[in-house]
């Protein structure tokens, strides 16, 4: 296992469009593993492909109970929303997105299809913080990043800031 470069906004490869996973073989499972070193060595609690350069769909979200005890996470292949409901407001923070945090509108209530490591389909349906995790890490997929989420003016000082950094 190794841990992987997280690119960072405003790299292109966030914003690309990802392809479906057809192959379940063991560069997959290889990238998986590579995945869940760096998203805990960062840390955070959710990563997509493309925060890792890799334009496909797959996302891998902290499941741990006790991350001081035992470290556990799932790996989702082909990730959709199929269903939705409700609202919620719920502080996000991004890996790609560095020193910003801010309030975000989700669903209360999601149901996910997505294929484990061997191809298999399955349903997961989740609520609260669970949905929210799940629901920013589908988006990095679609080449949406939480800072879409936020107002003009919001995204607008943040991009600012950025383009301070890279001029430094």
């Amino acid at each position: 296992m190794s841990i992987l470069k997280i690119y960072e906004y405003p790299e292109p490869v966030l914003r690309q469009e990802t392809k479906k996973i057809t192959e379940f073989d063991e560069n997959l499972t290889q990238l998986v593993n590579d995945m869940g070193e760096t998203m805990y060595d960062a840390p955070g609690i959710g990563l997509a492909a493309p925060q890792v350069g890799k334009s496909v769909k797959l996302i891998i979200v902290d499941t741990s109970k006790d991350r001081e005890e035992k470290k556990e996470f799932m790996a989702m292949v082909n990730p959709e929303i199929i269903s939705h409901e409700g609202k919620q407001l719920d502080e996000e923070g991004c890996l790609s997105v560095p020193e910003l945090t801010a309030n975000v509108n989700r669903y209360k209530r999601i149901t996910v299809a997505y294929q484990d490591l061997q191809g298999t389909p399955h349903e997961l349906t989740t609520e609260d913080r669970f949905a929210v995790v799940l629901q920013h890490e589908i988006d990095h997929l679609n080449g949406i990043l939480f800072l879409d989420h936020l107002s003009s003016l919001k995204r607008n000082l943040y991009k600012k800031k950025v383009k301070k950094w890279l001029k430094q």
